[in-house]
């Protein structure tokens, strides 16, 4: 014997269940098959006792296997019921209608707000008016050794509100080339020179081929 209800020709190797292979049913005499964890006939089923089997357990692989696969169909049902359930109580699409800002009462305030001490309108100039190079020029005579805040860097045009995006994306573009270092602390943002020297180099013109900037500049 090599295990419950298997035993191994000590000649050829052959392994087999000796119940059904050496014992026939009482009843009928036909060949005894494995049912989940018993033994019965394979033409008349009554259950046939093995006399190869003991205190163990046998186990029918195909039966346990069925088993399975039912277990996970089951399990898989609820969840495919709450999906087809959420996916029937979806809503309609929502149509939307131009924003009127104007609408709610004191939002314009409030937006205009979020700049604070920058009292000019905010007119949009085409992208063609940005001199990145002219920023990146001025804010590096303004670099000493010493870190300075944002706001201590001079405007460059008399729309204030316009030239503090322009002088952030120019100093942005130069802390990614390690030109300045930059950082916030609280409400201030502070600027400095950086540790590489690219003395004489075309900042802009590398600026614009870097990757995740192209197209910015215009």
């Amino acid at each position: 014997m090599a295990g419950e209800s298997q035993c191994c020709c000590r000649a050829c190797g052959l392994e087999l269940d000796p119940t059904v292979a050496f014992q026939q049913c009482e009843a009928c005499g036909a060949q005894p098959r494995l049912r989940i964890r018993r033994y019965e006939c394979s033409r008349c089923g009554v259950d046939v006792p093995s006399r190869f089997v003991f205190d163990g357990l046998i186990f029918d692989a195909e039966y346990f296997r069925q088993k399975m696969i039912e277990h996970r169909r089951r399990k898989d049902e609820p969840q495919e019921r709450v999906r087809k359930m959420l996916a029937g109580s979806r809503s309609a699409v929502l149509p939307t209608e131009p924003l009127d800002l104007a609408a709610v009462p004191g939002l314009m305030e409030a937006l205009n707000g979020l700049t604070a001490g920058n009292d000019a309108l905010f007119n949009w100039q085409p992208r063609s008016n940005f001199d990145l190079k002219r920023y990146e020029t001025h804010i590096q005579a303004c670099l000493g050794a010493d870190e300075i805040t944002f706001d201590d860097i001079p405007s460059l045009i008399e729309d204030r509100r316009l030239d503090r995006v322009w002088r952030l994306i120019a100093i942005i573009f130069l802390a990614h080339v390690g030109l300045v270092q930059v950082w916030q602390e609280r409400e201030t943002i502070m600027v400095m020179q950086g540790e590489i020297d690219r003395e004489g180099c075309e900042l802009s013109g590398e600026l614009e081929e870097t990757e995740g900037f192209e197209g910015l500049v215009g």
